[in-house]
This record gives structure tokens, sequence and C-alpha cells, in this order.
């Protein structure tokens, strides 16, 4: 019943938006406190507000009503959601899940604003110590530790049950899978995107490619083995409500990877080839991770990539990474000087980080006016 009524006002949502309609940051935090190389379960399940948290609430508050973003994606880790001892699927640490909820909770139904729900996995299951390489690909029938896509269907159809009265909720399907075969991401997502519609969910789903979903090579093979190009297989995705997008990460560093301080890699050209595809798809995208140093190499990069999503339509958000509550003087991103985005933080020299600069030069000049503000989370 339910899911019909949400389903229609996502039909009917008003498509007088700007063609950015999702504009908002990483909060990063959840899948803190496990990294450990050759010390598998070290840190699981954690102490909240300690190893591990989500958001800090006054955070929220100032990038809503001060920053008029409209969009979080917040973190988490699913082998702290679904225990180890359970394995992946429909059973949860339900104090793990309360906690989460909170956090997704205050931002859509408190601040009236979107949540991005990010399994922070990697598309990997059961040891999380050293991401994003450890753990077993899910679906991997020739490893007999790792969780079948069944189990990953199940985990879906349970997660999305308990979101799916609440209209703000988006559901990212998992963190940056790599090194993988295409085909099984495509096959993954879709035990995904059909758990969540069984589960009567319709909420805007994102589904994510290989080699760490990069727009930059959608359309390349990736990975050491040469895993097939992403693009050879999303288009493949079916959803009965046709309200799923592309997930995509773009940095724009030397190596895409976020670790470096300055910006070489020119997001228009490089997600070129990535927007000719969804163009001829008929698909959208969020790119909903992407970051920058403190310099102003970076913060042009940065607006030349952000001009480019707005005047291509095929795009419809954008997060930058990352706030968060626990980073303190620390760098999520983009050098190790450059500090996270949370208000009230410094960097690791006690200047200015970069809620100061990168946010304050780079994104709030190109926060659009016109996100959506109501209604089920949708491609419009």
């Amino acid at each position: 019943m339910f899911l019909g009524s949400l389903a229609t006002l996502v039909s009917f949502t008003t498509t007088a938006l700007g063609k950015i309609i999702f504009a908002g940051v990483n909060e990063s935090g959840g899948e803190f406190g496990v990294f450990a190389p050759g010390q598998p379960g070290f840190g699981l399940p954690g102490r909240f507000g300690q190893d591990f948290a989500f958001i800090n609430k006054s955070t929220v508050d100032i990038f809503v009503d001060q920053e008029k973003i409209n969009f979080f994606r917040v973190t988490f880790l699913m082998e702290r959601l679904c225990p180890l001892s359970f394995g992946l699927g429909a059973r949860f640490n339900e104090t793990y899940f309360s906690e989460y909820a909170n956090a997704i909770n205050y931002i859509t139904e408190t601040k009236g604003a979107y949540a991005l729900i990010d399994p922070h996995n990697y598309m990997r299951y059961n040891d999380p110590s050293q991401q994003p390489n450890s753990g077993s690909v899910i679906g991997n029938t020739t490893d007999p530790t790792a969780a079948t896509t069944k189990q990953f269907g199940e985990f879906w159809f349970e997660l999305a049950s308990r979101f799916a009265k609440n209209p703000k909720v988006v559901f990212g399907i998992n963190n940056e899978p790599h090194d993988m075969p295409t085909d099984l991401i495509l096959t993954n997502n879709q035990a995904a995107i059909d758990g969540i519609r069984l589960a009567g969910a319709p909420q805007l789903i994102l589904a994510p490619g290989n080699g760490f979903t990069g727009g930059h090579s959608f359309t390349q093979t990736t990975g050491a083995a040469g895993d097939a190009p992403s693009s050879e297989f999303l288009n493949q995705l079916r959803d009965p409500l046709k309200n799923t997008a592309i997930d995509i990460h773009e940095y724009l560093d030397i190596d895409f990877s976020g670790s470096h301080d300055n910006c070489t890699q020119p997001g228009p050209s490089n997600l070129a080839a990535l927007t000719t595809w969804l163009q001829q798809n008929n698909l959208k995208a969020v790119v909903s991770e992407f970051g920058g140093g403190n310099n102003q190499n970076c913060f042009q990069f940065i607006d030349d990539m952000l001009s480019y999503l707005s005047a291509n339509d095929v795009y419809i958000g954008w997060a930058i990474w990352a706030a968060g509550p626990i980073w303190g003087t620390n760098s999520p991103c983009c050098g190790p000087d450059t500090g996270s985005l949370e208000p009230g933080q410094v960097n690791d020299m006690g200047g200015p980080n970069a809620f100061q600069t990168v946010w304050a030069q780079a994104i709030r000049p190109n926060i659009p006016k016109t996100l959506k503000r109501q209604g089920v989370s949708s491609l419009q």
C-alpha cells in the first residue's frame, strides 16, 4: 500500500528544478576503528562515540541551516551491522542499527534533508582490517568464506524494509567495488535492487560500477586483471520503478585516489565518455565522492567539474568527501594538511581546515539555489 503511494509521488514530482537536485557532503566515521593489518576482526564491534560515530548533529545543523545543502552520504560498516557471527543477511546488530538510524532520521526527519545510506565495504564482507583490499568479494563462488549474492539481496531487503517509509532516504548499494568481475557487480547490484523493491521501498537507488566506480574509467577496463568496463554491464540493470541512477566517484589528483593535495586530472574531459554513455542509455548519475586540496589549483578544478555537472542534465547530484565527527585534525583526502570538512575543526598544523578553505572557495559558490527539498528521493 505504501509503495504505491510513494511511487505515485515519485512519478509526479515536479520537474521545475535545476539539473543538480542533490548537493552536499559525505559524513564519514561509521567505518572507523577497524584498520589493523594482520589483525582480522580488530575493532569489531567497536565502541560508539569512541571507535566510530556517524554525525555531529550540530554539524548537520550548520550544513542545512547555513550552507543550504540537502544531501548527506552517511557511511557504515556491514560487519558491524551484520556481525560475523550472524553472517551477511537479514539479522542485524540492533544497537548499531539504532545508532545509525538515529543519524539518518536526524538528517531526514528533523532537518528535512536527504540521506544516502552507504555500506562502505568495497563490495566485500568479513574482514575490513585492510580496506579497501581485505575481505571476501560478495558473490565469489570460488571463495567458501564469501557471502553470497543471495545473502546480499536479503541484507538489502531487510535494510530497505526499515527505511521504506522514509521518503528522504537514498540507497547506495555499496562503496567502490573494485578488482572483481564486472558481471558480478551487475548481479550483486540487481540483487540489491530486487531486494529493495521487494521490501516496498520506492526511493532512489545508486548503483556503483567497477574500478572504485571511477567516472574517468567507467568505459575502460580496470584492475590488475583487466576487468570489463562498467559501461558494458550497468545499462542492463532493471528497476521496475525506474528510479535507479549510477553512483560515480571522481577525484582530481594524478592517480584519481584523492590522496594528493594537487589537482591535475580535469573532471570535464575525464567524465566526457561517461556523459555520452549516460545520454545514450537514458541514465542519470550522482557523483557521490570527490575532493581537492587547499590550493587555488584545486579550487579551480573543483569549480570546473561542478560547473560541468550542472551543464549536463545526466548528472543530478554530488557530495564532497568528507566531514565526520571523529576526523579531528586528520585529513580525509587530498593531502595531509587539507583537513576535514567538519565545521569548527582545524587542520594538522592548527590552521584552517577544508571547511574554511575548500568548502568556502570551491563548494559554497556552486551550491544550487533550486535543490530538491520535498518528496520522495528520485531522479527529478
